[in-house]
């Protein structure tokens, strides 16, 4: 049985019902977005340009990559609101079949804005359908079965697909192909988790200390969505054991018992790091191995564990396998005195 992991980029499925309404934490508009700056300067750019035309033009299809958590439904909402468009939402997973997607397709307007989250996702025969409406904005469907079935093109309205994934590799190259925007969002920086941590801080209403708005940041693993849920368990700690305010020991006291250490470990990381040292000290470990160690899927490790671990130089990849550096096996020694 999976445990949740406060420190998971993902939206958990029992968080709370604040945490579920994340969307009121959303920037709406490139001046609110921290972080990402030349994303940021290349896609207003790009919208402003096609705002200046006359001649009908819609902006090009847009395909953002990276680790999850680092506001890539963030950007698309930016984006359409940045157009005066609307934005209609749905995943990879969610279309199981072309005509899930033949109806979402007819339902769009001119300018409107699609995003496709996790797209990677997409079934094959889903894809096949989505090439055509991306390049030509013609829908194809074939109407009857057998001897007597006929294929009819559809007429669409002009739209921009906005792509999320955390796999670009996973994509097919056809439909990457079709993106006339592509990039990748990197891991941010901790003044502007700071500046983040403040801003939420702001919009809940709560009085944080710098010092500890710095503390949480050192702990948010560079993602965004990491220091939003952090802060809203060190708030309720601060509600319950505290006057509320958000002070230096408040702070490093709810860290403490979260388990989250100085770099933004947890349990579920310092576990990883020291099976793998336990059981194979510096020989490389394959990623199987690694998952029946810990008992999470593989790609469970290679999406959600490594990025963040590789990024901090705790673990190294091989040709052979992952090994766990000099600076990790430093760390899982003296976690423990300094959580």
């Amino acid at each position: 049985m999976a445990i949740e992991r406060l420190v998971e980029p993902t939206m958990a499925a029992n968080d709370t019902e604040e945490e579920q309404m994340e969307v009121s934490l959303r920037p709406t508009s490139f001046a609110e977005y921290v972080g990402q700056e030349h994303l940021k300067k290349n896609l207003k750019l790009a919208i402003d340009a096609v705002k200046k035309r006359a001649d009908g033009s819609t902006l090009d299809h847009i395909l953002l990559y990276g680790p999850p958590g680092l506001g890539k439904t963030t950007m698309a909402g930016v984006i359409a609101h940045e157009l005066g468009a609307s934005l209609r939402v749905t995943s990879g997973p969610a279309i199981e079949r072309a005509g899930d997607l033949a109806s979402i397709l007819t339902n769009l307007k001119d300018g409107d804005v699609l995003f496709i989250d996790e797209i990677h996702r997409l079934r094959r025969a889903v894809e096949e359908v989505l090439y055509s409406a991306m390049e030509d904005y013609k829908l194809d469907i074939v109407i009857g079965k057998g001897p007597a079935a006929r294929s009819v093109r559809l007429d669409l309205p002009h739209f921009t697909v906005i792509g999320a994934t955390t796999r670009t590799g996973s994509l097919a190259g056809p439909l990457r192909d079709r993106f006339g925007i592509i990039h990748r969002l990197e891991y941010y920086k901790e003044p502007e988790i700071e500046q983040i941590i403040k801003r939420t801080a702001r919009i809940l209403n709560t009085k944080i200390l710098p010092e500890a708005t710095t503390l949480l940041a050192e702990r948010s693993r560079l993602t965004p969505r990491i220091a939003n849920r952090i802060f809203k368990r060190v708030r309720d700690y601060a509600d319950v054991n505290g006057d509320g305010i958000i002070d230096t020991k408040l702070a490093s006291d709810a860290l403490a018992l979260m388990e989250i250490d100085y770099l933004g470990l947890d349990p579920a990381d310092r576990n990883m790091l020291r099976l793998m040292w336990e059981n194979y000290e510096n020989r490389p470990v394959g990623l199987t191995t690694i998952a029946a160690l810990t008992g999470d899927e593989a790609t469970t490790i290679e999406d959600f564990y490594e990025p963040y671990l590789l990024q901090l130089g705790l673990l190294a990849r091989t040709p052979k396998g992952r090994v766990v550096t000099e600076k990790g096996r430093e760390h899982l020694q003296k976690f423990k005195n300094k959580l």
